[in-house]
C-alpha cells in the first residue's frame, strides 16, 4: 500500500508540469486531472465521482495522455480501460 501511495504522489508531482493547451478545441489538456483516477487504475477500485468528472473533461486529450512518457504507462494498464468503461468514457485507441 505504501508503494502505491508513493507512486500516486510521485505521479501528481511529475504531471504538474504537463499542462497543455489544444488550439481551437477549447479544451485544456491537463494530465494532472487524471491523477484523480490513478488509485482506481492501479488497484481496480471503482472510480469516484470526481475521477469520472475529470476523466470526461479530459476525454479529448486521452490519446495525448496515452503517449505521454510520464502518464502513458498508467493508461496502458488494464485498469485504465475498466475505469473508462465505469465512467462511460471511450477508451482511446490511438495510433
Amino acid at each position: 500500500m505504501g508503494l502505491r501511495l508513493f507512486t500516486v504522489a510521485a505521479m501528481v508531482l511529475l504531471l504538474s508540469a504537463g499542462h497543455l493547451q489544444l488550439s481551437g478545441a477549447q479544451v485544456t489538456c491537463d494530465p494532472v486531472q487524471l491523477s484523480w483516477c490513478l488509485q482506481s487504475i492501479v488497484s481496480n477500485m471503482p472510480p469516484t465521482a470526481e475521477c469520472c468528472q475529470k476523466l470526461k473533461a479530459q476525454e479529448p486529450c486521452l490519446c495525448r495522455a496515452t503517449s505521454d512518457p510520464t502518464f502513458g504507462g498508467y493508461m496502458r494498464l488494464p485498469g485504465a480501460g475498466a475505469v473508462c468503461a465505469a465512467c462511460n468514457v471511450t477508451f482511446p485507441y490511438c495510433h
